[in-house]
């Protein structure tokens, strides 16, 4: 199936030594692309082809002073400390996971108001570079956050049949005040990733809360989108047969129904779409987790799928912060490419955060696109000021 060929393929293997490197690949790289760390093997990653590409240019530079003789064996350096906030949660358990996977991370602490110790034991047994340690309560928020590098929260309650994203804003609003209020106390020049839905709101929340304590740097304030991108890619390959290694979709806008907009005519490798194709496509892709929702039958949202794309994003960001060049991802991010506060787009992402913005994206866009592009802004602008109204009526503890 197509979406298995793109997935990150993880392999528990013995780690190899003794083997001599030649000249033309001195880092220990096989040709298909694979990193070996910790007896664990991490084949195309979260990104494809061009991720292992780009991890391979990050830590050349490490290998080749370390590598005189030429019989060194990669080693990526974890040394990034990442927070998980909701780390007991149906997202947060494989989220954890796959991050525990990541060769960059040196710690993660996981963090959630109960049944947190069980995850943190039952992870930490992987033999891979990061330590794991649990954090329980409003009381261990504080330890968690310390020191931090990447903060993410995916806490919250999820989605039900019948229920929209606008749904849960009451309880999630409040869970995102409350967790990014300690994360500026606490580690205010981290990057924040937001997946707690409705992520149109809670984004706008954060950067208000943030705003309040003095340490808002939109640079580094992210909304995850990357799921959209996710489902575009895979949805967009198996209707036209592609490879999905290779595909790419940008997607724009937000991060629910019609505020979704993947940009098909700007799809790599170029594809061409009946105007039949387009519809269906663009709907299910703005549908695509209530597709989920009513499979589970009320039994959960999609929960492994974001898990994948929020740590796609994730490994994004460790990349960018230990000095790849070139990383470059869809986010919901504050924005001026167009008339909205806040908006959902191809950005780069480098040290400091938020490099650049692609304004390209939005140029030479079908009627299609341009149509659906105006249409969304209305009900994104209500949402972008939902979210503010909410953290300006709120109190923030000092």
């Amino acid at each position: 199936m197509a979406t298995a060929a793109s997935a990150a393929t993880f392999s528990i293997g013995t780690a190899q030594t003794g083997r001599s490197l030649s000249p033309s690949n001195p880092f220990g790289f096989k040709s298909n692309s694979q990193v070996n760390f910790s007896g664990l093997k991490a084949m195309s990653s979260f990104s494809g082809n061009e991720t292992c590409a780009a991890l391979r240019a990050t830590f050349a530079p490490k290998a080749v002073k370390e590598n005189q003789n030429r019989n060194h064996i990669l080693q990526p350096q974890a040394s990034y400390k990442v927070a998980l906030l909701g780390a007991a949660g149906g997202i947060g358990q494989p989220l954890a996971l796959l991050i525990k996977m990541s060769p960059l991370v040196s710690d993660l602490h996981l963090y959630d108001i109960a049944n947190v110790k069980g995850v943190a034991a039952d992870i930490s047994h992987c033999n891979t570079p990061s330590k794991v340690a649990d954090f329980t309560g409003a009381a261990e928020l504080a330890n968690c956050l310390k020191g931090v590098d990447v903060v993410v929260i995916p806490a919250g309650v999820p989605r039900k049949p019948g229920m929209t994203r606008d749904d849960l804003f009451n309880i999630n609003a409040g869970i995102v005040r409350d967790l990014v209020s300690a994360v500026a106390d606490n580690c205010p020049g981290a990057f924040i990733h937001i997946i707690s839905n409705p992520v149109n709101s809670t984004v706008p929340i954060a950067a208000e809360i943030l705003k309040q304590k003095g340490v808002y740097d939109p640079k580094k304030l992210f909304g995850v989108s990357t799921l959209d991108v996710v489902r575009a890619n895979t949805f967009v390959a198996q209707r036209k047969n592609l490879r999905l290694i290779d595909v790419d979709v940008p997607v724009v806008g937000g991060h629910a129904g019609i505020t979704i907009l993947p940009l098909l005519s700007k799809t790599k490798p170029s594809a061409s779409f009946t105007d039949e194709e387009i519809e269906e496509l663009t709907v299910r892709i703005q549908n695509a987790g209530t597709e989920v929702v009513e499979a589970k039958a009320g039994a959960g949202s999609a929960t492994l799928s974001m898990a994948y794309a929020a740590a796609r994003f994730v490994e994004s960001s460790l990349r960018a912060l230990d000095g790849d060049a070139d990383v470059y991802e869809c986010s919901y991010v504050q924005s001026d490419l167009t008339d909205l506060p806040f908006f959902a787009s191809r950005v780069k992402i480098g040290r400091k955060g938020v490099e650049a913005f692609i304004p390209t994206d939005l140029q030479g866009l079908s009627e299609y696109e341009q149509k659906a592009l105006e249409a969304l802004k209305p009900e994104l602008k209500a949402s972008i000021e939902k979210g503010v109204a909410f953290a300006q009526k709120q109190t923030v503890v000092a």
